[in-house]
């Protein structure tokens, strides 16, 4: 059987569905093809992988018509944020009150995203989703490329988009080159339940070993932590006995919300960077983590990847409004150029943070801690760094647009 689209995009996971749903006011033909589709039930204590959607994601997420599913389900509006070093005299925080902002994010499980985009994506007419579905081959023609799928259906489309994650096939099949390197660290994540409430902050230490985040979840006592750590240190942690853990995770946080329980499963996974030399080929476009992979220090990983998302989108209906080939690498050229430059910039910032709080020389740490109270009185400079996290400035594709 032999179908024909405009898009095929491999992967249906956050950043391939967003790009479908933003396509829904077009004439585009597009196909979804995953793997696997989500558990819809959630359990009581929510999902140990999340993200920190800023504003320029939920302006997106809005007008893809995904929000409210989201909404109905489970989210967390944080309205401040507090980052310091241990041991140090220095902090840094930051208020969605200075900002004439009802907040500064929320939290989310990803697993909510997906489903809340699944939801959109299903009632949209020119969108197919077939799954669970796998690609197996891939060929390319002068004006289509040709996908063979795992139960021998056969697919032609204008343009193949990589959606599928940081071990993309798509780029696989492309021998796509990366410029990469290994963290050497591991990020553990978990749910805590801690002894004194959130007040819906966002914080954050830096500790020698690595930053430790607690982001606030819907519940008043509930966080979800990220803990940056070695990947010998990581695996200890999350096999250790609970109260063992519990000790360590209340001690590295300096007490801050009293004792520290964790609650459900530990995962550790590695932390890498990758950034595809590629974001574009005749006929094949890659975006979220199969273009690039960063630190998730600043929780922005994934708001790059709805951004991309949002900005292809934005490519291929002008393209297509101009009746112009939206395969042709040549026509995609300026989606590329825009979306590696603010990689390329969010991944040199997070090196730079990196780099800055590796290691506890007195003499580096003095000028850290010099820096972060500089950056917290500073007039103008917080509030500029928070309205870039948050998506209110920068060059923005229209659906994050105010």
């Amino acid at each position: 059987m032999m179908q024909s689209v405009d898009v095929a995009i491999i992967g249906g996971g956050m950043v391939g569905l967003t790009l479908a749903a933003a396509l829904a006011d077009t004439e585009l033909r597009v196909a979804v093809i995953e793997g696997k589709l989500p558990e819809t039930a959630l359990e009581p204590l929510p999902d140990v992988r999340v993200s920190a959607l800023s504003r320029a994601s939920e302006r997106i997420l809005r007008r893809v018509d995904a929000w409210e599913g989201i909404a109905a389900r489970r989210m967390a509006p944080y309205s401040k944020m507090q980052v310091w070093e241990q041991d140090s005299f220095a902090s840094i925080a930051f208020d969605a009150a200075r900002l004439a902002q009802p907040d500064l994010g929320h939290i989310v499980e990803n697993r909510v995203i997906q489903l809340s985009l699944l939801d959109r994506v299903k009632q949209l007419p020119n969108v197919t989703l077939l799954a669970p579905e796998r690609c197996q081959s891939i060929a390319f023609g002068e004006s289509e490329a040709w996908l063979s799928l795992a139960s021998g259906r056969n697919l032609t489309a204008k343009l193949v988009v990589g959606a599928d994650g940081a071990n993309s096939w798509v780029r696989q099949q492309l021998a796509i080159p990366l410029t990469h390197w290994d963290y050497g660290h591991s990020a553990v994540v978990a749910n805590i339940r801690c002894s004194e409430p959130h007040q819906d902050t966002a914080r954050q230490i830096f500790r020698p070993e690595g930053p430790l985040a607690f982001l606030p979840l819907a519940e008043s006592d509930l966080c979800s932590i990220v803990w940056s750590l070695p990947p010998e240190e990581a695996s200890r942690l999350c096999e250790m006995p609970e109260q063992e853990f519990n000790k360590r995770l209340t001690a590295a946080f300096d007490n801050r919300l009293g004792l520290c329980k964790v609650e459900g499963e530990r995962q550790a996974f590695p932390l890498k960077m990758r950034y595809a030399r590629d974001f574009v080929r005749e006929r094949v476009a890659l975006v979220g983590d199969a273009a690039h992979t960063i630190h998730p220090l600043a929780g922005q990983g994934v708001n790059l990847g709805l951004l991309d998302a949002a900005s292809l989108a934005q490519e291929l209906k002008q393209l297509w409004l101009a009746e112009k080939d939206i395969g042709r690498q040549s026509h995609l050229r300026q989606y590329e150029r825009w979306r590696k430059a603010e990689a390329a910039k969010m991944i040199a910032a997070m090196q730079g943070f990196r780099d800055l709080f590796d290691g506890s020389h007195p003499a580096k740490k003095l000028v850290r801690d010099l820096g972060m109270l500089f950056a917290d009185k500073a007039p103008g400079l917080k509030d500029e760094f928070m309205r870039r996290a948050l998506g209110l400035s920068g060059e923005l594709p229209e659906l994050a647009r105010h």
